[in-house]
């Protein structure tokens, strides 16, 4: 019988690298509205909101959230904030519209949401801030 090539004692060391390939690109992303917002650019129809507006704030969570989880700099407690702020950015933009996400444009608050609450249990994985500095405390 061939044995398979994916295995857990295979696959099971690159789940902290996945995890950190998961949140750099999710930062990423997460980066771009908040530069298109706050930046204008990427170029928007809703960039450069008043900075002491509901959009002015979500601009700033995208931009600084996205870059501290892009880095994987106090990943667990930044994610679990934007968890929250998507949560609160769909039932406010997104449900008011129609009952299925498909149709009233908020899959990507939702998945954006469950990331985060993903990476706020899991933390930056192996390459983060986070795991460079607990590595120099002796934590981790």
């Amino acid at each position: 019988m061939e044995k398979s090539l994916v295995t857990k004692d295979r696959i099971e060391p690159w789940t902290p690298k996945a995890l950190s390939v998961l949140r750099i690109v999710t930062g990423l992303l997460f980066l771009e509205h908040g530069t298109q917002k706050l930046l204008g650019f990427p170029p928007s129809e809703h960039a450069f909101p008043p900075l002491f507006s509901l959009l002015g704030l979500q601009g700033v969570l995208e931009l600084v959230g996205g870059f501290l989880i892009l880095i994987g700099l106090l990943t667990r407690p930044v994610a679990f904030i934007l968890a929250g702020d998507m949560a609160v950015a769909y039932f406010m933009a997104h449900a008011p519209k129609g009952f299925f996400p498909t149709l009233n444009g908020g899959q990507l608050a939702i998945l954006f949401c469950f990331v985060f609450l993903y990476l706020a249990v899991a933390g930056g994985g192996e390459w983060s801030v986070d795991t460079q500095i607990a590595r120099r405390r002796g934590i981790a």
